[in-house]
């Protein structure tokens, strides 16, 4: 049988990410899907980039304040207690907007668990969005 307990807060944050990212895919000793959780202060964005996954499924589980995604057709605004779910080959930006009053709190989850299927996405209007690779 295999059972583990992690505390997020004793996972070192990642360095160099536009916010602070824990990974508990590896300390959780998982192997089917990835598991991070994100806090983004206002006006930092949650990936490297713009982008989308090839085969992975993501979900956005926030967990305090309100997350910005942006997609090609509109920016969703995700409250706390809420889920946004992106399906493989969807184009996202998930941030905490510049304007926001608190931090934002993200637990994000996917799957399968992949290593490099993360693509730039690049819109045909540009926004000076920086959009590099994960």
């Amino acid at each position: 049988m295999g059972y583990r307990v992690v505390d997020p807060d004793s996972v070192e944050p990642a360095p160099d990410r536009p916010c602070e990212m824990r990974g508990l895919t590896e300390p959780a000793g998982l192997s089917e899907f990835a598991m991070n959780r994100y806090r983004a202060a206002p006006g930092e964005q949650i990936p490297l980039a713009y982008h989308y996954h090839e085969e992975q499924e993501e979900a956005f589980y926030v967990l305090s304040g309100e997350l910005a995604v942006e997609t090609p057709g509109e920016t969703y605004e995700v409250p706390a207690g809420q889920v946004f779910a992106v399906d493989p080959g969807d184009p996202q930006r998930a941030y905490n907007p510049a304007d926001a009053e608190e931090a934002v709190e993200v637990l994000a989850i996917g799957a399968p668990q992949t290593t490099g299927d993360a693509k730039p996405y690049e819109s045909a209007e540009s926004d000076g969005v920086e959009r590099l690779t994960e």
